[in-house]
């Protein structure tokens, strides 16, 4: 029997809402094709020809997090913001709350695990942000800890309202700009995403499929969503996939009822396919992504998600850009990472 919290669904007015609340500063990124030659293919050889990018790793900020957070500071009521606010985060969400707060000329702590890649520690600073580094098993609970002495308020990465209503946005650019897609794939970490994209897709689009899409390494969500209850995986075991934006232990409440009441399935790669797509959209679709923008277009690639004959393009979100640079330079040259 599947579990359940009785939390209502954001509505896709409020994903509505999101878009006009942020136009003018959350790009509408472009959805590029992959043109994979049939010499240079490595498994992937029939499969890139029906694959399409929504290419968020060149949003603002180099990933989707800004929809988000701004949206969700955007509403803060300005007594709220007189205190500050603080978040938790690997990095990328932590780059958005920072920069969010600063266009509304609120203070903002960042709260990140110690093993952050140094470039997204360093983005968080560069955007007025204070950094806090704790344990990776910390990271989820000091902030409110820091909230409790501060009376700042929190701004979860996933687990809010708002924020999904943000990410949402995400889904309804998709539906504009394929408007024949018969499925999307996101990646799958906390959850805000992929329900902010079902909520706009299935609202407007219920026969297009969504599906989600997590490492192995970090598979607590298709655990939950075959189990019917959520799952928490320990720290130590999802902080083993490189793909470090899809380290979190578990879903949140509100997006478990929105994965198990609006998505479709949940697939897993391994982290092999991840370094390959890492290397096919940087050699061949000459895009530089994160280890978690390729998690999505690694299940299309290398057969995880197999669309039913006949079906329209697919989607695969490329959720993010910040990569290390050694990351990077291993990609390139080719080299294990």
């Amino acid at each position: 029997m599947s579990e359940s919290s009785g939390l209502p669904l954001v509505e896709v007015g409020e994903v509505v809402s999101a878009a006009r609340r942020s136009a003018g500063l959350i790009r509408r990124t472009p959805v590029l094709h992959l043109d994979v030659p049939t010499s240079a293919r490595d498994g992937a050889a029939e499969r890139a020809e029906g694959l399409l990018l929504k290419a968020e790793h060149l949003q603002l900020l180099g990933s989707f997090k800004i929809r988000g957070a701004y949206n969700a500071i955007a509403l803060l009521p300005e007594d709220v913001r007189g205190r500050g606010v603080v978040t938790f985060s690997s990095g990328n969400h932590g780059k958005a709350v920072a920069y969010a707060a600063a266009l509304h000329g609120v203070k903002a702590t960042v709260v990140m695990p110690e093993t952050a890649p140094g470039v997204k520690i360093d983005g968080v600073r560069a955007l007025g942000a204070t950094v806090e580094l704790v344990t990776p098993e910390r990271r989820d609970t000091y902030p409110y800890e820091l909230a409790e002495r501060t009376g700042s308020r929190v701004v979860h990465p996933f687990d809010a309202r708002d924020v999904i209503a943000g990410q949402g946005t995400l889904g309804l650019e998709i539906l504009r700009q394929v408007p024949d897609v018969s499925a999307v794939l996101v990646p799958v970490s906390g959850g805000g995403l992929i329900s902010g994209v079902a909520v706009a897709v299935k609202a407007l689009r219920p026969d297009v499929a969504v599906i989600g899409v997590e490492p192995e390494l970090a598979a607590d969500a298709a655990q939950s969503l075959r189990d019917g209850e959520r799952a928490v995986w320990p720290t130590e075991h999802v902080y083993r996939t490189r793909a470090d934006g899809l380290r979190a232990t578990s879903l949140g409440a509100l997006p478990w009822e929105h994965v198990r009441r609006l998505v479709d399935g949940i697939v897993t790669v391994p982290e092999d396919d991840i370094s390959r797509a890492l290397r096919c959209l940087a050699r061949h679709g000459k895009q530089l992504v994160e280890p978690s923008g390729a998690v999505a277009p690694a299940a299309f690639l290398y057969g995880h998600h197999v669309p039913p004959p006949g079906a329209g393009p697919v989607v695969s979100v490329v959720s993010g850009g910040n990569a290390d640079p050694a990351l990077t330079a291993a990609v390139l040259t080719g080299q294990q990472f």
